[in-house]
C-alpha cells in the first residue's frame, strides 16, 4: 500500500493511482525512504479512504459508513476544515461516479474554509458550469470542460448535431465514472460515452456504479420501445442482484 509523505494539498501532484480519490494529494502521496515517516493520522486516513472508496463502490453501504467515519475522525484530529472539505468533496465524487447526486450537502458546510481548487471542483461536480474556471481543475476535468465548451461553440444553437463522445481522455475508471456523471447531470452525456460507463463499472465489478448505469441504459431502451435492448439489460441487473432470470 502507498503511503503520504507530506502535507501538500495541491490537487494537480497527485499520482496517477491516487487521483481515483480526488483531490486528496496531501494524504495518498507516495512514502520516500529519504523523508522521515508520515504522521499517523495520515495513513491511517489514506487508509480509510481507501476503504471507503473500495466498499462504496461494491455497494457495501455500512463498511463505507464506517470507513469514512474513521476517515473524517483522523483528519478531524488536525483542525482543519479544509481537509475535511477535501474529503467530503471525495466522497461526492464516488457518489457523482454512482449517479447519486445531492449537490455535496456535506461539503457546503465546510465550503468556506475550501481551497479554490476545491470550490472549482466541487462547482464541476454539481455540473453546472456557468463562472467556472478550468484552470482549477485536475488536468483530465479540465480538458472534459474545455472539450465541452468548444464542442457546443462550433455546433452553434441551431445545430442538432449528436453530442460527440467525451470521455476518451481518461484513463482512470473512477475519474471516467466520475465526469460520466457529471456529464449526465448537465445533458451532455452521449450514448457511447453512457456505454463506456457502463461498461467501466462492468470491467471493474463495481456493482454499485454498475446498477445505476445499467439503469440509465434500461430506462433509454425502454423509452425508445427498444424491447430487445431493454430484457438484455434487464438480464444483466438480474444477474449483478444475483436474481433468477425472468420467464420469458
Amino acid at each position: 500500500m502507498l503511503s503520504p509523505k507530506q502535507t501538500n494539498l495541491n490537487p494537480h501532484k497527485s499520482s496517477a493511482t491516487h487521483r481515483i480519490i480526488l483531490l486528496l494529494s496531501a494524504l495518498l502521496l507516495s512514502a520516500c525512504a529519504s523523508k522521515p515517516p508520515p504522521p499517523d493520522w495520515q495513513a491511517n486516513a489514506f487508509s480509510a479512504l481507501k476503504g471507503f472508496s473500495a466498499a462504496y463502490l461494491s455497494g457495501n453501504s455500512r463498511l463505507a459508513d464506517f470507513e469514512f467515519a474513521r476517515a473524517k475522525s483522523e483528519i478531524a484530529s488536525t483542525g482543519r476544515a479544509d481537509f475535511l472539505a477535501r474529503a467530503e468533496l471525495t466522497r461526492c465524487a464516488v457518489r457523482v461516479a454512482s449517479l447519486e447526486f445531492d449537490d455535496c450537502a456535506a461539503y457546503q458546510t465546510l465550503a468556506r474554509d475550501a481551497q479554490p481548487a476545491e470550490q472549482a471542483y466541487a462547482t464541476y461536480l454539481s455540473g453546472r458550469w456557468t463562472g467556472l474556471d478550468p484552470a482549477l481543475l485536475p488536468a483530465p476535468h479540465r480538458a472534459l470542460v474545455l472539450k465541452a465548451a468548444a464542442s457546443e461553440a462550433k455546433k452553434g444553437p441551431a445545430n442538432a448535431a449528436p453530442t460527440p463522445a467525451m470521455l476518451d481522455t481518461f484513463e482512470d475508471p473512477l475519474a471516467r465514472l466520475v465526469a460520466a456523471g457529471v456529464l449526465l447531470q448537465n445533458s451532455r452525456l452521449s450514448p457511447a460515452d453512457m456505454a463506456t460507463a457502463t461498461e467501466t463499472a462492468s470491467a471493474q465489478g463495481w456493482r454499485r456504479p454498475l446498477l445505476a448505469w445499467l439503469g440509465v441504459q434500461l430506462k433509454r431502451a425502454t423509452d425508445g420501445g427498444d424491447l430487445d435492448a431493454a430484457a438484455r439489460l434487464q438480464r444483466r441487473i438480474d444477474v449483478v442482484l444475483q436474481l433468477p432470470a425472468k420467464t420469458q
